[in-house]
């Protein structure tokens, strides 16, 4: 399966809504993603196989910092190399903007994801407990320190 990345437009909004609404327990509402398409600070990603849109990411830079506040793929194509491709495309981005580290809240629970984050370079370095408010899990805090297209490009792939 090809996997094309491209930065999320308004038009994109529909479908990212409908794969956050079957990915996530709290999905963020429509008028949040299609702010998030506008707003300076985010860059917010679509994955699409053909003219699917199959999976999105939103990031935000801060100062120097990437902080990965959302990542979600359609249950049909997940563990099918979706959500690296996102990542990595989007960190790739925000390293050529400037940012030099990473970091990203993972639910305790998801190991797959973490799993995902730790080959892609983040190592855990925190708990913040009770962060979602669902069902008061906890969250692992995970980062990327050095964030560079060359540590990006040897973290194994």
């Amino acid at each position: 399966m090809k996997i094309n990345v491209r930065r999320m437009q308004t038009a994109d909004v529909p479908s990212v809504v409908r794969i956050d609404r079957m990915s996530m327990t709290v999905p963020w509402p429509a008028r949040v993603y299609e702010r998030e398409v506008t707003t300076a600070h985010t860059r917010a990603w679509v994955a699409e196989a053909g003219a699917e849109v199959i999976g999105m990411l939103v990031l935000w830079i801060i100062v120097d910092e990437a902080h990965i506040a959302t990542v979600a793929v359609h249950p049909q194509y997940r563990r099918r190399g979706v959500s690296e491709a996102l990542v990595r495309t989007a960190l790739q981005e925000a390293a050529n903007e400037g940012a030099v580290t990473a970091l990203l809240e993972v639910r305790a629970g998801n190991i797959a994801a973490q799993n995902l984050y730790r080959k892609i370079g983040f190592e855990a370095v925190g708990r913040r407990r009770g962060y979602y408010k669902d069902n008061g899990e906890d969250a692992i805090l995970m980062t990327l320190e050095h964030l560079s297209i060359e540590t990006l490009a040897h973290a194994s792939a």
